[in-house]
C-alpha cells in the first residue's frame, strides 16, 4: 500500500532581485514625491478659501487642476514611455513636477487664483506621468508574480509622502493668520519643493538600469511581432481584455470617493469639530493632546483652526501608510481581490457614520477612511495589468487616467452640497464604493481564463 505524499507548500514568489535593488529604491521614492505633491493641494483647499476668498466648492477646483492634469497626460505619459523607455519617461515627470512648482512662485506674486491653478496643472502633469510610468516599470522589477506586493509596498512609502504634504503644508501654509492676498508662504514652499525634485530628476538620470523582466524588453514595449505576451495571443488588443476596462471604470469610481474625502476633510474639522482651552499644539505627534482636546462642537468653544485639522488629517494618512504596509504582507495570505473588496464595504459604513456629523464617533470613522482606501488603488491598479502583455505601458495611462474621477467628483458632485453641508456631503462616496466592491467580488476577473 503506497503512502500518501504530502502537497509541497510552493514559496511565495521573491519580491525582487538582487540587480533591481537601486533602481527600485530610485523608483519606490517618486511614489513618496507624488504623494506629498497631492496632499499638498489640500492644503491649498482652506488656504485660499481664507486668503483669495474662494467659496468651498470653487477651491475644489485645485483638485480639478491635478486630477484633470493626470487625464490629460495618460496617454501622452504611455507613448512616450513606449517609444523613450521608463527612465526618460521618469526624468520628464520629475521636469514637469519642478517647473509647476517654480512657476507657483509668479502665479502667487500676481495672487490669482487662475494662474494658481494653471502652475497646479503643470506640476500635476509631472505626477500624472510619474505614476503612468512608475507602475509597469516596478511590475519589470522583478517576477510578475510578486508585482502586487511591489506595488502595495510602493503605495505604503508613497504614504510617507502624503503624510508629510499636510505637516509641512500645515506648517508653512495654514500657520498663523494671512491678510487677504498674502501667498509668501506659498512661495516659499513651493520653491523649496520644486530645487528638491530637480535635483532627484538629475541624480535619476545617472542611475544605470538593468534589463527588465521579458514582459519589459524594448522590444515587448514597442509590440515587436514575434513577441509572447503572457497567457495571451499576441493580436489581442486592450480594450479586449475586460478586466482591465473594469478596472479602469473601478480606479475612476475609487479616485473619485478617495479625491471627495480629501478636498473636504479640513472642512469637516473646522465645521463640525471645537477644541477646548490649553497650550499650543505644535504638531499630530501630539497625539494625546490631540485627542483628549478635540471634541464636537459645543457652545463656548471655538471651532477647530484649520492648522490643527491638518494634524489629523496628517494622522488619517499615518493609518493610509500602515494600511498599505499590513496589505503588502496579508497579500501573501488573502486574494488581493477579497481584501479589495472588504475595504470597500468598511468605507461604505465608514462614509454613513461621517455624514451623521456626532462629534468624535463620525470624526473617527472620517480618519478611519484612509486606513481601508489604502489598498484600493494599488490594488485595482495591478489587478489591471494582469496578463495584458505588450499592452502593459497603454493599459497603465489608461488606469491613470480614471484619477480624473477626482478632479470631477469633489467640484462638481460633492462641492454643491458640501456647500450646504459637508457632512452630508459624505453620503455621496458610498456610490462610488459601491462600484470598487463589485469590482472586487467579481469584475476584476471578466474575461479571464
Amino acid at each position: 500500500m503506497a503512502l500518501p505524499t504530502a502537497t509541497p507548500t510552493l514559496a511565495p514568489p521573491p519580491f525582487t532581485e538582487r540587480r533591481y535593488v537601486v533602481t527600485l529604491i530610485f523608483v519606490v521614492s517618486l511614489f513618496m514625491l507624488w504623494g506629498l505633491g497631492v496632499t499638498m493641494a489640500d492644503i491649498l483647499n482652506k488656504h485660499f478659501q481664507q486668503v483669495l476668498h474662494v467659496s468651498k466648492a470653487n477651491s475644489a477646483y485645485v483638485q480639478a487642476a491635478t486630477f484633470g492634469a493626470y487625464f490629460i497626460m495618460g496617454l501622452p505619459a504611455g507613448w512616450f514611455m513606449k517609444r523613450f523607455g521608463y527612465q526618460k519617461g521618469v526624468i520628464l515627470g520629475l521636469g514637469l513636477y519642478a517647473a509647476g512648482a517654480f512657476l507657483m512662485v509668479p502665479a502667487a506674486n500676481a495672487a490669482s487664483f487662475t494662474l494658481l491653478l494653471m502652475a497646479l496643472f503643470v506640476l500635476a502633469c509631472g505626477l500624472g506621468t510619474l505614476e503612468a510610468v512608475a507602475h509597469p516599470f516596478l511590475d519589470g522589477l522583478g517576477d510578475p508574480a510578486s508585482s502586487d506586493r511591489r506595488i502595495t509596498f510602493s503605495h505604503a512609502i508613497n504614504g510617507i509622502g502624503a503624510v508629510s504634504g499636510p505637516l509641512i503644508g500645515g506648517y508653512f501654509v495654514l500657520r498663523g493668520t494671512h491678510a487677504a492676498g498674502d501667498l509668501s508662504s506659498v512661495k516659499t514652499l513651493y520653491t523649496i519643493i520644486g530645487t528638491v525634485v530637480g535635483s532627484i530628476g538629475l541624480l535619476f538620470a545617472f542611475v544605470k538600469v538593468p534589463q527588465l523582466n521579458a514582459e519589459h524588453t524594448p522590444e515587448t514595449r514597442l509590440g515587436a511581432p514575434n513577441e509572447t505576451p503572457t497567457n495571451l495571443v499576441a493580436d489581442k488588443s486592450l480594450f479586449q481584455h475586460k478586466h482591465f476596462v473594469w478596472a479602469c471604470v473601478a480606479q475612476l469610481f475609487n479616485t473619485a470617493a478617495q479625491g471627495g474625502t480629501w478636498a473636504y476633510f479640513i472642512n469637516y474639522g473646522t465645521d463640525y469639530m471645537a477644541l477646548k482651552p490649553g497650550p499650543e499644539i505644535h504638531g499630530f505627534w501630539q497625539v494625546g493632546t490631540l485627542l483628549s482636546r478635540t471634541v464636537g462642537l459645543a457652545p463656548g468653544l471655538p471651532h477647530l483652526a484649520g492648522e490643527v485639522a491638518a494634524y489629523f488629517f496628517s494622522l488619517s494618512l499615518v493609518g493610509m501608510m500602515l494600511g498599505r504596509f499590513l496589505g503588502t504582507y496579508l497579500m501573501q495570505y488573502i486574494a488581493p481581490n477579497r481584501l479589495l473588496a472588504f475595504a470597500a464595504a468598511a468605507n461604505i459604513v465608514m462614509c454613513l457614520v461621517v455624514a451623521q456629523h456626532w462629534g468624535w464617533v463620525s470624526f473617527g470613522a472620517l480618519i478611519g477612511l484612509n486606513f481601508f482606501f489604502s489598498v484600493m488603488f494599488p490594488i485595482i491598479y495591478s489587478l489591471g495589468l494582469k496578463d495584458v502583455g505588450r499592452h502593459k505601458q497603454l493599459a497603465s495611462s489608461f488606469i491613470v487616467m480614471g484619477v480624473v474621477g477626482a478632479a470631477l467628483f469633489p467640484r462638481f458632485v460633492m462641492g454643491p452640497v458640501a456647500n450646504a453641508s459637508v457632512a452630508h456631503a459624505y453620503y455621496l462616496p458610498i456610490i462610488c464604493y459601491v462600484v470598487v466592491f463589485i469590482y472586487g467580488i467579481k469584475l476584476y476577473k471578466a474575461g479571464r481564463a
